[in-house]
């Protein structure tokens, strides 16, 4: 089924990139782009069978967030989030499944994860409130997945949670108003003393040790991979497709570029322009082919089931933060190459280095933070279990 979805999506991206333009000046993703992608089953991808998912390989849903970020930055964004998020559903207690997916197998979740939401313990949930920002995709959800700390009556923080709310439990505040991913409408949320029941929070202790309810009946390796490998490559995975499509774009342009300020001299026939193509496409693939290995090795232990080492879990993370570098490496080369027309703001190219230095400071971006850990752990100093 996967092949089958990447040939639809592959027919989709000439009208995603036609589009590009029109999602940066509605700040967010065309309604007709996601209705497409909705049709593809893209959106099915890492959604559980049992409610009409399709289960797939995380490196075939990652190919197509590859493909859609290659023809419009904000677009690859959006679907990456929104359809990473089946996935973390199908963590939780079963009867929080069947409330998102029982009436309507399409339904769709955006986020926010960060925990700046307060939860107060009582009979049989929470009373819940916060704000949070950069929920992507909201305008086009009807649920959405935040974070917030449980406090207990002493005001101090017991549990790290992800709280699962219906649109009604929520308002969406319209703030988007940025210089790259400007399509993603990644606006506020607001919640205001809801009450949020036991089955629908998930604690990240749990996510973290890969050992959640929603196990018992989505037993598939897919829901035995680590919380901090899936969604962090999600991030990534839209950056290296920018960078894809930005390469494209240039090495098209170059071969019919002419230099004036170089007394007409073919761009093609410039050694350094040469140079430049040749280590961008290094970046790129080598970024690709770490995130292909990496996922590929956890799979291998997901389908024995057996326990995905920590050694290997803290080497996604490691070339997840390093491929997100790696193609804002490679885009930078390749826009400092493109000469003065680069700085035209409506032209693809400087659109997907906009929106590749916006993905850049996203929290699963924090290089340092992560290469700590791979590196205590390779000096012998314990690492616990955490969110990598």
């Amino acid at each position: 089924m996967s092949e089958e979805i990447l040939g639809k999506v592959r027919e989709l991206l000439p009208a995603l990139r036609e589009r590009a333009a029109e999602a940066e000046e509605l700040r967010k993703v065309p309604p007709e782009s996601v209705k497409a992608l909705q049709e593809t089953g893209f959106f099915r991808m890492l959604q559980p069978v049992r409610y009409g998912g399709f289960e797939s390989h995380p490196l075939d849903f990652y190919t197509a967030v590859k493909l859609i970020a290659s023809a419009c930055g904000s677009t690859g964004w959006v679907a990456s989030v929104l359809g990473v998020h089946p996935w973390h559903v199908g963590l939780f207690d079963v009867q929080a499944q069947e409330e998102v997916f029982g009436e309507d197998q399409d339904t769709r979740i955006s986020s926010s994860y960060a925990p700046t939401g307060r939860a107060t313990p009582v009979e049989g949930g929470f009373r819940f409130s916060g704000k949070w920002s950069f929920s992507s995709g909201c305008d086009h959800a009807t649920w959405v997945l935040v974070g917030g700390l449980v406090m207990n009556d002493e005001g101090k923080p017991v549990d790290f949670r992800t709280f699962l709310l219906p649109i009604r439990d929520y308002t969406i505040n319209d703030v988007w108003d940025t210089v790259g991913l400007r399509g993603t409408g990644s606006n506020d949320i607001v919640v205001e003393d809801v009450f949020v029941p036991e089955h629908r929070t998930l604690s990240m202790m749990h996510t973290a040790r890969c050992i959640c309810p929603g196990q018992d009946v989505n037993p598939g390796p897919l829901f035995r991979m680590p919380y901090g490998t899936i969604h962090p490559y999600a991030i990534t995975a839209p950056m290296i497709g920018m960078a894809a499509g930005a390469y494209d774009i240039h090495v098209g342009a170059t071969r019919e570029r002419v230099r004036a300020a170089y007394l007409g001299e073919k761009a093609v026939e410039d050694p350094f322009a040469q140079v430049r193509i040749a280590t961008a496409a290094n970046d790129i693939d080598t970024a690709w082919w770490q995130l292909e290995k990496d996922i590929n090795d956890e799979w291998e232990h997901a389908v024995a089931g057996t326990k995905i080492p920590i050694d290997l879990r803290l080497r996604a993370r490691r070339d997840q933060v390093l491929g997100s570098a790696r193609a804002i490496s490679a885009i930078d080369r390749l826009f400092e190459s493109a000469g003065g027309k680069a700085i035209n703001a409506g032209l693809p190219l400087p659109r997907f280095w906009r929106d590749a230095h916006a993905a850049r400071v996203h929290a699963a971006n924090d290089p340092e933070r992560v290469l700590v850990l791979y590196g205590k752990n390779e000096l012998g100093i314990q690492v616990r279990d955490g969110l990598f």
